[in-house]
């Protein structure tokens, strides 16, 4: 039996002769999202003067039997407190935050252009003689709540050994390395918040798959228990960390917050392989960080984007993640896409944040330019096709420098889509017809 036990269900005009100039502006043609991760989970965070409500959505695929939630949580949770949120909202967030691609079209440079910048469910019933056992272990059941398709309970203990043992016997199988972990948060005086599902209250609700779960609570603790989901011996997890907030975006105390690259030009082959790409990209920047980092990837406020992955969040989408602040002005909401990749050994200390007034946009932005195919009869003509073969060889450069993968190969993909050649030049194809 497998249970997943997580704390956080773990583009511009080109002129060459006279140098570029770059705007957030250009047409959106792919995105990288979640599903480039098997194991990334999605956690959706909206803070405000110590006030959080935590979406969590999980990966867990399998028999719903044999899913289990534990989070460490700073305080202890109400009923009303608990609420079973929508799959589409925090798809759509991870949607309009994910890195993008983008493509722009040169200009004929024998025309110069101007480029511009741009009712409250049932209690779920736990019997005196589980809550007399719980007891005897020095385990308190504090609540247990039936939320939508969810049986939750609050626990709080006063030592690892007999936490574990109530969960085991309650059929919770914990990994090796749990019971040191558990007693961690214990010592912290954290109260945990167990969920799994209600076969009979989903077979009700008719969902076939598991809904997030969110959870509001007042703590001057910004911070994202990650360590329960270190103990998995599957190796790294991925987690993807969308930050609602009203002054600027987000970052970590205790573990160093990176940009992502981003802007750079890439070979015209990347766009029927942007996936891998983004991939080996990220799985690159980890190791140069030597997995000790958290990455920013997208940073904007909620009233534009530009290029568009998706549309903005709407209001009411917006108050369904609980942003309880929001009025009707969007611009009021900040949002912070944070990455991290994550194992016992790299990250032992939970996630600790501070919101910052920095509301400078920033996202993960890669470039495709497709060179002018027509006839260019002029010396700004000469001058540019002099360049693209420059330009050309940057690029694959650079693919090589943020992914690892070989120069050889990467010049291969662009010959053979005919992307190290300069366009033919009229006469050229003029004297290919005799």
């Amino acid at each position: 039996m497998t249970v997943l036990l997580r704390a956080a269900f773990t583009l511009a005009l080109l002129l060459l002769a006279a140098g570029s100039a770059d705007a957030f502006c250009g047409f959106y043609v792919a995105k990288a999202d979640t599903q480039l991760y098997n194991k990334a989970s999605k956690l959706v965070l909206v803070w405000e003067q110590g006030r959080t409500v935590m979406t969590m959505a999980s990966d867990y695929e399998g028999d719903p039997r044999e899913f289990a939630l534990v989070v460490p949580v700073p305080t202890f949770i109400k009923r009303e407190q608990i609420n079973v949120g929508d799959s589409a909202i925090v798809d759509h967030l991870d949607a309009y935050t994910a890195p993008r691609l983008v493509e722009y079209f040169d200009e004929d440079p024998c025309r110069p252009v101007v480029a511009y910048e741009m009712a409250l469910p049932a209690t779920a019933s736990v019997d005196s003689a589980q809550r007399q056992r719980a007891n005897s272990l020095g385990v308190t059941i504090e609540a247990s709540y039936t939320v939508g398709e969810y049986d939750i309970v609050i626990l709080s203990a006063k030592e690892s050994s007999g936490l574990t043992t109530w969960l085991t016997e309650n059929g919770y199988k914990l990994p090796p390395g749990a019971t040191q972990v558990l007693g961690s948060y214990i010592k912290q005086n954290l109260r945990f918040f167990v969920a799994r599902v209600n076969l009979e209250e989903q077979s009700k609700l008719g969902f076939s798959y598991l809904r997030p779960l969110q959870i509001a609570y007042e703590s001057p603790k910004f911070m994202l228990p990650i360590r329960l989901g270190t103990v998995n011996a599957d190796g790294p997890q991925d987690l993807l960390l969308y930050a609602l907030t009203r002054k600027g975006r987000i970052e970590t105390t205790n573990y160093r917050t990176v940009k992502l690259p981003t802007g750079m030009d890439l070979p015209l082959f990347v766009k029927s392989e942007f996936g891998d790409f983004y991939k080996a990209m990220f799985d690159e920047q980890v190791r140069r960080e030597n997995m000790k980092s958290v990455f920013l990837e997208y940073a904007w406020d909620m009233g534009w984007c530009d290029p568009c992955a998706a549309d903005p969040l709407s209001p009411e989408e917006l108050r369904e993640l609980g942003v309880f602040w929001l009025q009707d002005n969007a611009q009021d909401v900040f949002v912070t896409r944070l990455h991290v990749r994550y194992d016992g050994e790299h990250f032992p200390e939970d996630l600790v944040f501070q919101e910052t007034s920095d509301r400078e946009n920033f996202q993960g932005r890669y470039v495709l330019r497709h060179p002018y195919k027509g006839e260019a009869r002029c010396e700004a003509g000469e001058r540019y096709r002099s360049a693209l073969r420059v330009r050309q060889d940057r690029e694959a450069q650079t693919l090589a420098s943020l992914t690892g993968w070989d120069i050889a190969e990467i010049r291969g993909k662009m010959d053979l889509q005919g992307e190290d050649k300069a366009p033919e030049s009229w006469w050229q194809r003029l004297w290919k017809k005799k």
